[in-house]
Protein backbone atom coordinates (compact mmCIF):
# COMPACT_ATOMS: atom_id res chain seq x y z
CA UNK A 1 0.00 0.00 0.00
CA UNK A 2 1.29 3.46 -0.92
CA UNK A 3 2.52 5.51 2.03
CA UNK A 4 0.91 8.85 2.79
CA UNK A 5 2.88 12.07 2.55
CA UNK A 6 4.29 12.99 5.95
CA UNK A 7 6.66 15.87 5.21
CA UNK A 8 6.85 19.01 3.10
CA UNK A 9 10.09 20.73 2.18
CA UNK A 10 9.57 24.34 3.33
CA UNK A 11 12.32 26.93 2.77
CA UNK A 12 15.10 24.39 3.07
CA UNK A 13 13.73 22.32 5.95
CA UNK A 14 11.35 19.39 6.25
CA UNK A 15 8.28 20.08 8.33
CA UNK A 16 5.40 17.72 9.20
CA UNK A 17 2.65 17.84 6.57
CA UNK A 18 0.11 19.38 8.99
CA UNK A 19 2.57 22.09 10.10
CA UNK A 20 3.17 23.56 6.64
CA UNK A 21 1.09 26.70 7.19
CA UNK A 22 0.97 30.34 6.12
CA UNK A 23 -1.02 33.35 7.31
CA UNK A 24 -4.47 33.97 5.79
CA UNK A 25 -3.29 37.39 4.59
CA UNK A 26 -0.30 35.99 2.69
CA UNK A 27 0.04 37.97 -0.55
CA UNK A 28 -0.10 34.98 -2.87
CA UNK A 29 -3.31 33.75 -1.24
CA UNK A 30 -4.90 37.20 -1.55
CA UNK A 31 -3.73 38.01 -5.09
CA UNK A 32 -2.79 34.71 -6.77
CA UNK A 33 0.86 35.74 -7.12
CA UNK A 34 2.40 32.28 -6.72
CA UNK A 35 4.17 30.13 -9.30
CA UNK A 36 4.38 26.36 -9.43
CA UNK A 37 5.04 23.11 -11.25
CA UNK A 38 3.30 19.75 -11.47
CA UNK A 39 5.57 16.70 -11.69
CA UNK A 40 5.00 12.97 -11.38
CA UNK A 41 7.11 10.15 -10.01
CA UNK A 42 6.43 6.59 -11.13
CA UNK A 43 7.17 3.18 -9.69
CA UNK A 44 9.66 1.39 -11.95
CA UNK A 45 11.65 -1.84 -11.66
CA UNK A 46 14.51 0.32 -10.37
CA UNK A 47 12.41 2.16 -7.80
CA UNK A 48 10.75 5.58 -7.88
CA UNK A 49 11.63 7.68 -10.93
CA UNK A 50 10.71 11.34 -11.46
CA UNK A 51 9.63 12.14 -15.02
CA UNK A 52 11.50 14.94 -16.81
CA UNK A 53 12.58 16.55 -13.58
CA UNK A 54 15.18 18.90 -15.08
CA UNK A 55 12.68 20.23 -17.63
CA UNK A 56 10.11 20.90 -14.93
CA UNK A 57 12.63 22.67 -12.71
CA UNK A 58 13.76 24.76 -15.67
CA UNK A 59 10.16 25.82 -16.38
CA UNK A 60 9.63 26.57 -12.68
CA UNK A 61 12.45 29.10 -12.86
CA UNK A 62 11.25 30.49 -16.19
CA UNK A 63 7.81 31.11 -14.69
CA UNK A 64 9.44 32.98 -11.82
CA UNK A 65 11.51 35.07 -14.25
CA UNK A 66 8.49 35.98 -16.36
CA UNK A 67 6.75 37.28 -13.23
CA UNK A 68 9.91 39.11 -12.06
CA UNK A 69 10.46 36.87 -9.03
CA UNK A 70 13.80 35.72 -7.65
CA UNK A 71 13.21 32.28 -6.11
CA UNK A 72 16.25 32.64 -3.85
CA UNK A 73 17.50 29.13 -4.70
CA UNK A 74 19.47 27.60 -7.54
CA UNK A 75 17.94 25.12 -9.94
CA UNK A 76 20.15 22.40 -8.46
CA UNK A 77 18.89 23.17 -4.95
CA UNK A 78 15.27 22.81 -6.07
CA UNK A 79 16.11 19.70 -8.09
CA UNK A 80 17.68 18.12 -5.00
CA UNK A 81 14.80 19.29 -2.77
CA UNK A 82 12.32 17.50 -5.03
CA UNK A 83 14.29 14.24 -5.00
CA UNK A 84 14.76 14.50 -1.24
CA UNK A 85 11.04 15.12 -0.67
CA UNK A 86 10.01 12.00 -2.58
CA UNK A 87 12.65 10.00 -0.71
CA UNK A 88 11.74 11.48 2.70
CA UNK A 89 8.10 10.51 2.21
CA UNK A 90 9.05 7.01 1.01
CA UNK A 91 6.80 7.35 -2.02
CA UNK A 92 7.05 5.16 -5.11
CA UNK A 93 4.35 6.95 -7.12
CA UNK A 94 3.30 10.51 -6.44
CA UNK A 95 2.43 13.97 -7.71
CA UNK A 96 5.02 16.60 -6.83
CA UNK A 97 4.19 20.28 -6.36
CA UNK A 98 7.02 22.85 -6.11
CA UNK A 99 5.39 26.17 -5.25
CA UNK A 100 6.80 29.65 -4.76
CA UNK A 101 4.93 32.50 -3.12
CA UNK A 102 5.24 35.93 -1.50
CA UNK A 103 4.98 35.38 2.23
CA UNK A 104 4.31 39.01 3.18
CA UNK A 105 1.02 39.76 4.94
CA UNK A 106 1.04 43.42 3.95
CA UNK A 107 -2.04 44.25 1.91
CA UNK A 108 -1.46 45.89 -1.46
CA UNK A 109 -1.21 44.59 -5.01
CA UNK A 110 2.50 45.33 -5.53
CA UNK A 111 4.70 43.19 -3.22
CA UNK A 112 7.68 45.54 -3.07
CA UNK A 113 10.72 43.90 -1.42
CA UNK A 114 8.54 41.01 -0.22
CA UNK A 115 10.31 37.78 0.73
CA UNK A 116 9.71 34.59 -1.25
CA UNK A 117 9.06 31.16 0.21
CA UNK A 118 9.44 27.89 -1.68
CA UNK A 119 7.79 24.61 -0.74
CA UNK A 120 7.94 21.15 -2.28
CA UNK A 121 5.10 18.70 -1.61
CA UNK A 122 4.82 15.10 -2.79
CA UNK A 123 1.51 13.29 -2.40
CA UNK A 124 0.06 9.95 -3.54
CA UNK A 125 -1.90 10.49 -6.75
CA UNK A 126 -3.88 8.27 -9.11
CA UNK A 127 -5.84 9.10 -12.27
CA UNK A 128 -6.81 12.76 -12.57
CA UNK A 129 -10.00 11.84 -14.43
CA UNK A 130 -12.09 9.00 -13.02
CA UNK A 131 -13.23 8.09 -16.55
CA UNK A 132 -9.74 8.16 -18.06
CA UNK A 133 -9.75 4.53 -19.18
CA UNK A 134 -13.11 4.86 -20.93
CA UNK A 135 -12.67 8.36 -22.33
CA UNK A 136 -14.19 11.65 -21.20
CA UNK A 137 -16.77 14.13 -22.47
CA UNK A 138 -15.93 17.80 -22.98
CA UNK A 139 -17.67 21.08 -23.70
CA UNK A 140 -16.28 24.21 -25.30
CA UNK A 141 -16.25 26.88 -22.64
CA UNK A 142 -17.97 30.24 -22.93
CA UNK A 143 -14.80 31.62 -21.33
CA UNK A 144 -11.80 32.24 -23.57
CA UNK A 145 -8.22 31.27 -22.80
CA UNK A 146 -6.14 34.13 -21.38
CA UNK A 147 -4.25 36.02 -24.09
CA UNK A 148 -0.54 36.71 -23.92
CA UNK A 149 -1.24 40.46 -23.76
CA UNK A 150 -3.29 39.92 -20.59
CA UNK A 151 -1.34 37.27 -18.66
CA UNK A 152 1.57 35.07 -19.78
CA UNK A 153 0.12 31.66 -20.76
CA UNK A 154 3.62 30.13 -20.84
CA UNK A 155 4.12 30.77 -17.11
CA UNK A 156 2.54 28.54 -14.49
CA UNK A 157 1.33 31.40 -12.35
CA UNK A 158 -1.34 30.72 -9.73
CA UNK A 159 -3.56 33.59 -10.85
CA UNK A 160 -3.59 32.30 -14.44
CA UNK A 161 -5.55 29.29 -13.27
CA UNK A 162 -8.65 31.25 -12.23
CA UNK A 163 -9.30 31.15 -15.97
CA UNK A 164 -9.12 27.36 -15.73
CA UNK A 165 -11.22 27.08 -12.58
CA UNK A 166 -14.15 29.05 -13.96
CA UNK A 167 -14.11 27.13 -17.26
CA UNK A 168 -13.88 23.72 -15.61
CA UNK A 169 -16.67 24.44 -13.13
CA UNK A 170 -18.90 25.61 -15.96
CA UNK A 171 -18.27 22.40 -17.93
CA UNK A 172 -19.04 20.17 -14.96
CA UNK A 173 -22.27 22.05 -14.23
CA UNK A 174 -23.28 21.31 -17.83
CA UNK A 175 -22.65 17.60 -17.37
CA UNK A 176 -19.23 17.34 -19.00
CA UNK A 177 -16.03 15.98 -17.51
CA UNK A 178 -13.87 18.89 -18.64
CA UNK A 179 -13.81 22.13 -20.60
CA UNK A 180 -12.01 23.10 -23.79
CA UNK A 181 -11.03 26.75 -24.09
CA UNK A 182 -10.67 28.70 -27.32
CA UNK A 183 -8.16 31.48 -27.82
CA UNK A 184 -9.28 35.08 -28.06
CA UNK A 185 -9.20 34.62 -31.86
CA UNK A 186 -11.54 31.64 -31.68
CA UNK A 187 -8.95 28.94 -32.31
CA UNK A 188 -8.70 25.82 -30.15
CA UNK A 189 -6.32 26.46 -27.28
CA UNK A 190 -6.32 23.81 -24.52
CA UNK A 191 -8.13 22.39 -21.53
CA UNK A 192 -8.11 24.06 -18.11
CA UNK A 193 -5.03 22.08 -17.08
CA UNK A 194 -4.25 20.07 -20.20
CA UNK A 195 -2.95 20.42 -23.74
CA UNK A 196 -5.06 18.85 -26.47
CA UNK A 197 -4.30 16.64 -29.47
CA UNK A 198 -6.35 15.43 -32.44
CA UNK A 199 -5.84 12.56 -34.86
CA UNK A 200 -6.73 13.45 -38.43
CA UNK A 201 -6.18 10.86 -41.18
CA UNK A 202 -3.34 9.24 -39.26
CA UNK A 203 -1.60 12.54 -38.40
CA UNK A 204 -1.29 14.00 -34.91
CA UNK A 205 -2.39 17.65 -34.80
CA UNK A 206 -2.07 20.00 -31.82
CA UNK A 207 -2.51 23.76 -31.27
CA UNK A 208 0.63 25.78 -31.90
CA UNK A 209 2.35 28.22 -29.56
CA UNK A 210 0.46 31.19 -31.05
CA UNK A 211 -2.82 29.70 -29.80
CA UNK A 212 -2.10 30.99 -26.26
CA UNK A 213 -1.20 27.63 -24.79
CA UNK A 214 1.10 26.44 -22.04
CA UNK A 215 3.98 24.63 -23.71
CA UNK A 216 3.42 21.42 -21.80
CA UNK A 217 6.26 19.07 -20.99
CA UNK A 218 3.93 16.09 -21.41
CA UNK A 219 2.85 17.62 -24.74
CA UNK A 220 6.47 17.73 -25.85
CA UNK A 221 7.01 14.16 -24.65
CA UNK A 222 4.04 12.89 -26.65
CA UNK A 223 5.20 14.63 -29.82
CA UNK A 224 8.65 13.07 -29.49
CA UNK A 225 7.22 9.62 -28.72
CA UNK A 226 4.81 9.90 -31.67
CA UNK A 227 7.60 10.86 -34.06
CA UNK A 228 9.67 7.92 -32.81
CA UNK A 229 6.68 5.71 -33.70
CA UNK A 230 6.66 7.13 -37.23
CA UNK A 231 3.68 9.45 -36.82
CA UNK A 232 3.57 12.84 -38.48
CA UNK A 233 3.03 15.61 -35.93
CA UNK A 234 1.69 19.02 -36.92
CA UNK A 235 1.53 22.13 -34.72
CA UNK A 236 -0.87 24.75 -36.08
CA UNK A 237 -3.98 26.78 -35.41
CA UNK A 238 -7.07 24.60 -35.22
CA UNK A 239 -10.61 25.80 -35.92
CA UNK A 240 -13.35 24.79 -33.52
CA UNK A 241 -15.26 22.77 -36.11
CA UNK A 242 -12.18 20.63 -36.80
CA UNK A 243 -12.54 19.08 -33.36
CA UNK A 244 -15.90 17.56 -34.23
CA UNK A 245 -14.68 15.90 -37.43
CA UNK A 246 -11.36 14.59 -36.08
CA UNK A 247 -10.93 10.82 -35.90
CA UNK A 248 -9.60 10.87 -32.34
CA UNK A 249 -8.86 13.38 -29.57
CA UNK A 250 -7.09 13.35 -26.23
CA UNK A 251 -5.79 15.59 -23.47
CA UNK A 252 -2.22 15.52 -22.21
CA UNK A 253 -0.64 16.80 -19.02
CA UNK A 254 1.29 15.75 -15.94
CA UNK A 255 -1.90 15.06 -14.02
CA UNK A 256 -4.01 13.95 -17.01
CA UNK A 257 -1.18 11.96 -18.65
CA UNK A 258 -2.97 10.87 -21.85
CA UNK A 259 -6.74 11.04 -21.38
CA UNK A 260 -8.92 10.12 -24.38
CA UNK A 261 -11.77 12.46 -25.37
CA UNK A 262 -14.74 10.62 -26.86
CA UNK A 263 -17.26 13.47 -27.08
CA UNK A 264 -17.16 17.25 -27.52
CA UNK A 265 -20.31 19.41 -27.31
CA UNK A 266 -22.49 16.26 -27.41
CA UNK A 267 -20.84 15.20 -30.69
CA UNK A 268 -19.03 11.85 -30.80
CA UNK A 269 -15.39 12.00 -31.78
CA UNK A 270 -14.87 9.26 -34.37
CA UNK A 271 -17.03 6.34 -33.32
CA UNK A 272 -17.21 7.57 -29.72
CA UNK A 273 -14.59 5.09 -28.52
CA UNK A 274 -10.89 5.30 -27.74
CA UNK A 275 -9.11 5.26 -31.10
CA UNK A 276 -6.16 3.06 -32.09
CA UNK A 277 -3.56 5.83 -32.25
CA UNK A 278 -4.62 7.23 -28.88
CA UNK A 279 -4.45 3.74 -27.40
CA UNK A 280 -1.01 3.13 -28.92
CA UNK A 281 0.32 6.42 -27.53
CA UNK A 282 -1.13 5.68 -24.09
CA UNK A 283 0.71 2.37 -24.02
CA UNK A 284 3.92 3.91 -25.34
CA UNK A 285 3.77 6.73 -22.79
CA UNK A 286 3.29 4.24 -19.96
CA UNK A 287 6.34 2.30 -21.16
CA UNK A 288 8.43 5.47 -21.07
CA UNK A 289 7.41 6.68 -17.60
CA UNK A 290 7.71 3.18 -16.15
CA UNK A 291 11.28 2.86 -17.42
CA UNK A 292 10.53 0.23 -20.06
CA UNK A 293 11.76 2.23 -23.06
CA UNK A 294 15.53 2.71 -23.32
CA UNK A 295 15.22 5.37 -26.04
CA UNK A 296 13.77 7.85 -23.55
CA UNK A 297 15.46 6.59 -20.38
CA UNK A 298 17.23 9.93 -19.87
CA UNK A 299 13.84 11.47 -19.03
CA UNK A 300 13.83 9.59 -15.73
CA UNK A 301 15.55 10.69 -12.51
CA UNK A 302 15.76 7.79 -10.08
CA UNK A 303 15.24 8.65 -6.45
CA UNK A 304 17.35 5.85 -4.99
Amino acid sequence: MQANAEYIWFDGKFVPFSDAKVHVLTHSLQYGSGFFEGIRAYKTDKGAAIFRLDDHVDRFFKSAKIYGINPGYTQKQIHDAIVDTVRKNKLQECYIRPFGFYRTTKLGVTPVDAAISIIVAAIPFGNYFANKNNGIKCRVSSWQRIHTTILPPEAKGSGNYLNSVIASLEAKKEGADEAILLSINGDVAEGPGENIFFVQKGRLVTPSKDSDILLGITRDSIMKIAEAKGLEVEERKIHREEMYTSDEAFFSGTAAEITPIIEIDSKKIGDGKIGPITKMLMEAYDEVVLGKNEEFSDWLTFVG
